[in-house]
């Protein structure tokens, strides 16, 4: 994935990625989604410790009740980022990082391969269906990457998404994990 768009398999839906630091790649990515410059993408990380790096403080509580629980799993959690790491345009100009590590050994090779945290929105043209198998990929957009990586989802659902940069936390989407605040 050296400045390359893959679409590949994760726990929860088959995710299109790139390395968060390659600006090339990133501004890719969001052409060939159609995705809109202020909507912010997630990204995958191989561990807690990758996170860490691109987050500013995680509050010891998110620590406890969330990451420790549900890492790795379907759990998204968005926290204030160091801007200085993470590209404006995956932050959709904000100051905030969807942060995820799924559980899936496919996902997790790749991202501890990369070394550094990946986009990882659905791998879809903005607005359409998530693909959960790989049946579900749309060949129009398969043919606008570099590689696709076959395999499996297992939870076949959309991640959890929780804001946690402010009190008090709010459920931007509910997802596999149910999670009651």
């Amino acid at each position: 994935m050296q400045g390359g768009v893959v679409i590949f398999p994760t726990d929860t839906a088959f995710g299109i990625g790139c390395r968060m630091d390659d600006a090339d790649a990133v501004n890719r990515l969001f052409g060939m989604r159609k995705r809109p410059p202020t909507q912010a993408t997630p990204v995958l990380v191989s561990d807690f410790l990758m996170a860490k790096d691109y987050l500013l403080e995680i509050p010891e509580n998110v620590e406890k009740k969330l990451i420790e629980p549900y890492w790795p799993g379907a759990l998204t959690v968005v926290l204030p980022c160091r801007t200085d790491k993470v590209p404006s345009l995956v932050r959709g100009g904000g100051a905030n990082l969807g942060v995820r590590m799924p559980n899936h050994e496919t996902a997790l090779e790749i991202i501890k391969h990369v070394g550094v945290p990946i986009l990882a929105p659905s791998a879809n043209f903005h607005g359409e269906k998530t693909p959960y198998t790989f049946s579900d990929l749309d060949p129009e957009l398969t043919k606008l990457v570099d590689f696709v990586v076959e395999g499996e989802c297992s939870v076949k659902q959309a991640s959890t998404v929780i804001d946690c940069s402010g009190e008090p936390w709010k459920v931007l989407r509910e997802g596999a994990i149910k999670i009651t605040l």
